[in-house]
């Protein structure tokens, strides 16, 4: 039941199971029907290789050994939305709250059939695809492979949505209006409306740093000015409407 759809897409779904049967019955069927498939038997794995790739969807084993699937699942949603589905073993209603909570997209119960896990797959992907088409209607200003929507104020990383707080994305906000131009503290804060305290400009242009700059003490998009203060460099001569 090839999916020449989700062949398309190339769609890349990460699973992150200790059992090394399920993982490997999965890769296969899920790669038959048109998707790029990785697997890792733990969160840690999980953590390195996401450092590395880009995935469009997590499927997560809830019971492992070290760190559980939910528990991983908490922690990456402080900084990544990338949507989740979770697999376990326990019939708990809680079990499923706790999952749904925590940030996750969907939820199956083990044993599951392989066709209705990926019919669930393709309903998250649909959606994500869907958002991303309504997003690239809005303004946004495209650095790397970074897009800062400037309606919603949302940073996308590869279409995926990378989490600010709401200090970083009115921060962010005011370099995306006038990209490749210097900001001083001042200019920002009369941005801002003066509800911006230097300290706290400093503090944020860090904390975004961090979250888009490969190497922070060298940044090639937010960049220090000499002599003025930090200016957004696209690296493209005009953003795309």
């Amino acid at each position: 039941m090839y999916n020449q759809d989700l062949k398309k897409h190339n769609f890349h779904i990460l699973i992150i199971d200790d059992d090394q049967k399920i993982r490997h019955l999965l890769k296969k069927f899920l790669e038959n029907n048109g998707l790029r498939v990785s697997d890792v038997e733990n969160t840690d794995q999980a953590k390195k290789i996401m450092g590395s790739l880009i995935f469009d969807l997590l499927v997560i084993d809830i019971m492992m050994p070290g760190q559980n699937g939910l528990d991983f699942l908490k922690e990456i949603r402080q900084t990544n939305s990338i949507p989740s589905l979770m697999l376990t073993a326990m019939s708990n209603p809680e079990d499923r709250l706790d999952g749904l909570e925590y940030g996750a997209d969907d939820y199956m119960t083990k044993p599951f059939e392989p066709r209705e896990l990926l019919l669930r797959i393709q309903n998250i992907l649909k959606r994500i695809t869907k958002n991303s088409k309504n997003f690239e209607k809005q303004k946004n200003t495209k650095f790397g492979p970074f897009s800062f929507n400037q309606k919603s104020l949302n940073l996308y990383k590869n279409n995926i949505p990378v989490h600010l707080t709401t200090s970083e994305q009115k921060l962010l906000n005011c370099f995306c209006k006038s990209p490749n131009t210097a900001f001083s503290r001042d200019d920002i804060n009369n941005s801002l409306g003066g509800n911006m305290e230097t300290r706290s400009i400093d503090v944020a242009i860090a904390r975004i740093r961090r979250k888009i700059e490969v190497d922070k003490r060298y940044p090639i998009y937010l960049q220090t000015v000499r002599g003025i203060g930090w200016m957004l460099q696209t690296h493209e001569e005009e953003n795309d409407d």
